[in-house]
């Protein structure tokens, strides 16, 4: 231990002793420990609750696995360091870690200085507590009325509540279980996207915007490639509606920028996951209301990123033109601005295209398309080396990769194909989505080449990687495609039944939201 933390935990412990002889309860004695710290050690919250406990580090975590083994879930991965990072604000605890902690402390997140109430819905008071100390009426100090949570209206409060036990649900199986919307969760979901809608347009409307808001956004853009589509749609749906909360007050107009601005981001990746999850009218709701919210930043390169991710509905629903027409709005709207929008735009041109190839003349669709991509790789290298790596709010090489090999597949163009595809698929270790749908494409290839069986050997084994919560309509319909083509060359070829089994495999039902 450094001299500081010594001094640090020296003084705790004397405020601890004192508070305990003035029979002070633990969330007193915490308050005061971060309010005689913080200035001099830095001292966050949570910390000052594990040092007005005497506790070290490692009982924090004993403490939590017992909880984990309580509740019959495997041990959980949280050790010395992530619990110090988390201390030091280095990190900030996952909604399932912050509930933990939450529990082990005996307060809610806001006393443990993070934002909103805890997945689970109810508090984390222990039993315990005398009766008179619980019946006599508190007046909050001021400081105490600062840790207060924002105040929800009581229809916004209810639909996180319906996100919130959906969460809880997902974070408490042990099994894969198949992802799927149900009324409740899409209510929820359109309920949070319209009250944003209503604020977004309001005359008052401004924002306050905490560094970790912000954060919190680009994490949840990371995790895009890796979480399970309604797993990570309750974590950003239940931000977006802490930022409608903000954005519903009169905030100083110098931070209205950058609460738009998350607003639009969040709105957009809320679109990106509804197409995964197959529903395109809330996708097109979404990106609705990711355009209003762009427009009032004034950023270029925001308004071009939602309106290239809008194209995607259209792609992947089935209207070639619209999604054509998107494309080229959003690289108006790019215009000469270095932006992820200038190679994504060109992408979704060219795969546009190549769906039309069939209705137009060949050689002139093939040659726009590949003028296309040529635009798109180009673009790509002047973009900024973040943005290259950012795979939801940027554009990465695997997706370019990816989209080129489904561009030429689309084409015909199977040997230039099959080269870019194998490429994309060594870059997408972590995306099963992405995995799946780079599969399917190789085993049209094979099929446009007229070699059935491998193609239905190919995909047929890219379905069974798939699990069940990620075998949604997004992937069912290239899959669907996949069979219709086979059928067109040999409807009878004995590789057809294993195909169809692992289609239309039987999948376990989604869990219906439940009280915490």
């Amino acid at each position: 231990m450094s001299g500081r933390q010594h001094r640090e935990t020296e003084i705790a412990r004397r405020i601890r002793a004192k508070a305990l002889a003035a029979g002070r309860t633990s969330a007193q004695i915490a308050d005061e420990i971060h309010e005689t710290c913080a200035s001099q050690f830095n001292t966050t919250r949570i910390k000052a609750h594990r040092l007005a406990f005497g506790i070290a580090l490692a009982d924090v975590i004993e403490q939590i696995r017992a909880l984990f083994e309580r509740d019959s879930k495997p041990m959980p991965g949280i050790g010395e360091t992530l619990l110090s990072a988390y201390e030091s604000g280095l990190k900030r605890p996952g909604p399932e870690y912050l509930h933990y902690l939450c529990t082990v402390y005996r307060v809610e997140p806001v006393a443990l200085g993070f934002d909103g109430p805890c997945i689970c819905g109810h508090g984390h008071r222990m039993p315990g507590v005398l009766a008179t100390e619980r019946e006599k009426p508190l007046q909050p100090t001021e400081r105490e009325l600062d840790l207060q949570p924002m105040v929800t209206e009581p229809e916004a409060q209810e639909d996180e509540n319906v996100l919130r036990r959906t969460l809880l649900n997902l974070l408490n199986t042990d099994t894969k279980l198949l992802e799927q919307l149900d009324g409740p969760v899409l209510g929820a979901c359109e309920g949070i996207r319209r009250r944003m809608d209503e604020t977004l347009v309001s005359a008052s409307v401004s924002a306050q915007m905490l560094d970790q808001w912000e954060e919190a956004t680009v994490s949840f853009g990371r995790q895009y490639t890796t979480t399970a589509p309604l797993r990570l749609l309750c974590d950003v749906m239940l931000e977006l509606s802490a930022v409608r909360t903000a954005m519903s007050r009169r905030q100083p107009n110098d931070l209205q920028d950058r609460l738009c601005r998350m607003a639009a981001q969040l709105s957009g990746l809320s679109g990106m996951i509804m197409i995964n999850l197959g529903d395109h009218r809330l996708a097109r709701s979404f990106f609705r209301t990711g355009r209003m919210a762009a427009d009032e930043t004034g950023d270029r390169a925001l308004r071009a990123w939602i309106c290239a991710r809008e194209s995607l509905v259209p792609l992947y629903f089935g209207d070639a033109r619209e999604a054509l027409t998107l494309a080229k709005k959003s690289r108006d709207l790019a215009g000469s601005t270095p932006c992820p929008a200038q190679a994504m735009a060109p992408v979704v041109e060219a795969r546009a295209l190549a769906m039309l190839s069939g209705t137009e003349s060949k050689k002139e669709v093939v040659d726009q398309a590949k003028r296309a991509l040529a635009r798109a790789r180009n673009a790509f290298s002047n973009m900024r080396s973040e943005d290259q790596e950012d795979v939801a709010f940027g554009y990465t090489e695997r997706q370019l990769y990816f989209y080129q090999g489904d561009v030429l597949t689309k084409l015909g163009q199977t040997l230039e194909a099959e080269v870019v595809l194998d490429q994309a698929l060594t870059k997408y270790e972590d995306h099963i989505l992405d995995q799946t749908l780079i599969r399917l494409d190789q085993a049209q290839c094979r099929l446009i080449d007229g070699d059935v069986t491998e193609a239905l050997r190919i995909g047929t084994a890219a379905l069974r990687k798939v699990g069940d919560e990620y075998l949604t309509d997004f992937i069912v319909r290239p899959a669907l495609a996949l069979e219709q083509a086979v059928m067109g060359r040999d409807a009878h070829h004995p590789g057809l039944e294993d195909y169809r089994a692992e289609l239309r495999r039987p999948r376990q039902p989604q869990p219906k939201g439940g009280g915490a």
